[in-house]
């Protein structure tokens, strides 16, 4: 797909933005690799990773890195909104729902079920991730480090940043010009 349209990008964000509570991650892979093709796997990762080191909700920096991509900053304001406007519109509702309702323990029942579909749908994304990495192995060094920063010795960030990037900066260096 070369080019869409804003309203294009609105709807497809909008789906993305409804298809989820509480991290459309897997949706937005799943829409945007999987269902609709509007990028690749590789291409997904490429931004996903991009946007996670910068400032801001990583779902809303991957909205304007593919809204800009494809439709400049109409696109970007186009993705954006889909992706919030309906959940917003939701939260709200649900805000005024759960004030009336939340000392009921079939309500905080629900919410612990919910909780672990998420848990759930972040590890599935993980793992369909980390299955394009095994194309060259060399790139899950990386992950393992990343891991390590992050789960064992409990750094921050900026520091499992700091660390990982110059060894993944080599590897995709090589990765690239290998062949």
């Amino acid at each position: 797909m070369n080019q869409l349209t804003p309203l294009q990008l609105f709807i497809s964000f909008s789906k993305i933005g409804m298809s989820g509570f509480g991290g459309v991650l897997p949706w937005a892979r799943r829409t945007l690799v999987e269902r609709d093709k509007i990028l690749t796997s590789e291409e997904f990762s490429a931004i996903l990773g991009i946007c996670q080191i910068v400032p801001g909700p990583n779902i809303v920096n991957v909205a304007v890195c593919v809204g800009s991509r494809f439709a400049g900053a109409k696109g970007a304001f186009a993705s954006v909104l889909g992706l919030t406007l309906g959940p917003i519109s939701l939260v709200m509702l649900l805000a005024v729902l759960y004030d009336h309702y939340s000392y009921l323990d079939s309500v905080k029942g629900v919410l612990r079920g919910i909780s672990a579909v998420g848990v759930g749908l972040i590890a599935s994304t993980g793992f369909k991730m980390l299955r394009d990495e095994f194309r060259y192995p060399a790139m899950l060094l990386v992950v393992i480090v990343t891991i390590l920063c992050a789960s064992y010795f409990h750094l921050g960030l900026g520091w499992v940043v700091l660390i990982a990037s110059p060894l993944a900066i080599v590897l995709a260096w090589k990765k690239a010009y290998k062949g």
